[in-house]
């Protein structure tokens, strides 16, 4: 079975568990927590080995979860131990991230600006796109600063849709215009 079913039918378990019991929100925070925790190398390399024994991998998430996480969100890490299934960790947390956000209507957008932009800017860009068909009922916005775009603004979201307004791009779209344009290249060619 492929990574990808994996992660997904256990975030899948896990939300559906943290809906049952009410606990969605928190089981969220852990689930955030926890992926930040295996951007750690020595934690990931911890999750992916198969040296170490699961008793171990369950006596570390004890010392290091125990009074931070919700019991339900403990219960499934123990579960994935038991199962030998804990070296997807990473993957299910991603997962379970993405299907929280398409549970609670959530759209992801990456804004990307040549320079650092105001939150009032950022406020109206996220007003606009709420308002748009392109998004979900909640948006949520990712600032991040390209001085390679020149100018305007790049957008992106639902990890596969893009749309570029950007300085960079409309001067490369004018090079192709006049490159492409027969007129402009002849008199240039004399």
């Amino acid at each position: 079975m492929s990574v990808t079913r994996i992660a997904s039918r256990y975030a899948k378990s896990l939300i559906d568990l943290a809906i049952e019991q009410k606990k969605l929100d928190r089981v969220k925070e852990d689930v955030d927590s926890f992926k930040t925790l295996t951007q750690n190398r020595d934690f990931y390399l911890l999750l992916k080995s198969p040296i170490v024994s699961p008793p171990k991998k369950k006596s570390v998430f004890k010392a290091l979860l125990a009074n931070k996480y919700d019991e339900l969100t403990l219960a499934f890490l123990n579960i994935l131990v038991d199962k030998n299934r804990e070296a997807y960790l990473p993957e299910i947390a991603h997962e379970f991230i993405h299907q929280y956000r398409v549970h609670r209507h959530i759209t992801t957008v990456k804004l990307i600006t040549a320079t650092p932009i105001s939150k009032e800017t950022v406020d109206a860009i996220r007003q606009k796109l709420v308002e748009s068909d392109a998004t979900d009922e909640k948006v949520e916005v990712i600032t991040a600063v390209d001085p390679a775009i020149q100018g305007g603004f790049v957008l992106e979201f639902d990890d596969s849709r893009l749309y570029d307004a950007s300085v960079a791009r409309k001067l490369e779209m004018l090079k192709k215009d006049f490159t492409e344009n027969l007129y402009i290249s002849q008199i240039v060619s004399r």
